[in-house]
Order: structure tokens, then C-alpha cells, then sequence
């Protein structure tokens, strides 16, 4: 299994000598930590190891920072998401979508909770766009599993009166659960009891 580590880079001073590979992970790892807005431009740079000029001139604003950390987090700390669809039955696109929310959870490279949730926790006029865009991420994440579970319907791994929606609903809601009880200090064998769980109840368990 790959690591969920985000990558070791030194820190860089000089005005856009910098690799911007490590700088968005740099700002991955603050955004993680105190969410989009409880994150200055001072922790940014700081933990960026640049300038304010030479963050607005690689990266544009803050809010524009954020967009491209939300993609590298997708395709690299996140990327088990898509992953997970690929498996060949329902119940194992269920059980490595809860898992692997467990295992990004609980590296001890990341730091505690998930991404989404934290910053999602944001409130005020100048987050608006952020929390929709966050609020698009997740509708986009469980109607891709939505559709992955219709496909399992039709091709009989599910019953026929499985609801791919409610299903996908429920995955959702339980690793939403799962990054909530992880920031709030539950551990690995805690959240796997949890998952454990939740798929009992998955359609044709026993």
C-alpha cells in the first residue's frame, strides 16, 4: 500500500527558487491542520518557506492556493477514493472506501482528521466560495459512487432493491463520521470497530 505521506522538502527563501511541488504540499499539511480559514498568509508562507510576492506570483490568492491543494489532495493523499471504485464487488468498493479512510486518517505522517472536514469548518462571507466548493467535492464524490453502485446493481452484485443512492449516502455519512471521530482523538482499532460495523449491515451480509 502506498504511503499517505506527503513529501519531506526543504524550505527555500530566495523569490521563486522554490519547487512548487513541495510548496503545495507545504501548504496541504497547514490547510489540513487549521482549515482554510483559521490558515494566515504568515503560516502559508512560513510553512511554504517563501515570500508573500513570491506566493501571489506562483500561486495567485490564498483562495486560489487552496483550489490547487484541494486537487493535490485528491489525487494524492485522497486519491483511494478512486481507487476503491475499481474493486470488482459493491461490498469491496464499501469496505476499501471505509477503510482507506481509516488508513488516511490514522498516518501518523498526516495530521489528525481529514481535509474536508476541516475545512469545511468555515464561517464567514469570505469562505463562501470555499464551502461550496468543498460542498461540490463531496456531492462529485458520492454520485461517483452512486453510479459505481447502480452499475453493481444492474450487473446483479447488488439486489434489485438496493438504493445506489442511499447506499452511496451512507458510505458518505460514515467516513464524514469516521474523520470527525478521528479528529476528535479515536484510534485506529476504534475506527475500524466502527467500520466493521457499518458493512455488517452492507446488502447479502450475513
Amino acid at each position: 500500500m502506498e504511503t499517505n505521506e506527503t513529501q519531506q522538502c526543504p524550505q527555500r527563501g530566495r523569490p521563486r527558487e522554490f519547487d512548487i511541488d513541495c510548496a503545495l504540499d507545504s501548504a496541504l499539511k497547514v490547510f489540513w491542520q487549521k482549515g482554510y480559514e483559521g490558515t494566515s498568509l504568515t503560516d502559508l508562507t512560513e510553512a511554504m518557506g517563501i515570500t508573500r510576492p513570491s506566493l501571489y506570483a506562483a500561486f495567485g490568492s490564498k483562495e486560489e492556493l487552496f483550489h490547487k491543494v484541494l486537487d493535490r489532495y485528491a489525487s494524492g493523499p485522497a486519491a483511494f477514493v478512486r481507487e476503491a471504485l475499481t474493486a470488482s464487488t459493491a461490498r469491496e468498493v464499501a469496505a476499501n472506501l471505509l477503510t482507506g479512510t481509516v488508513d488516511l486518517l490514522t498516518c501518523p505522517h498526516n495530521p489528525h482528521g481529514c481535509l474536508m472536514v476541516q475545512a469545511a469548518l468555515s464561517s464567514g462571507d469570505n469562505a463562501e466560495r470555499v464551502k461550496e466548493e468543498l460542498a461540490s467535492y463531496r456531492v462529485a464524490r458520492e454520485t461517483a459512487i452512486r453510479r459505481r453502485l447502480e452499475q453493481a446493481r444492474d450487473d446483479g452484485d447488488l439486489p434489485a432493491d438496493s438504493p445506489p443512492a442511499d447506499l452511496a449516502r451512507y458510505i458518505a455519512v460514515i467516513m464524514q463520521g469516521l474523520a470527525v471521530e478521528a479528529a476528535n482523538g479515536a484510534s485506529r482499532a476504534e475506527l475500524l470497530r466502527a467500520v466493521d460495523i457499518a458493512l455488517s449491515s452492507w446488502p447479502g451480509s450475513a
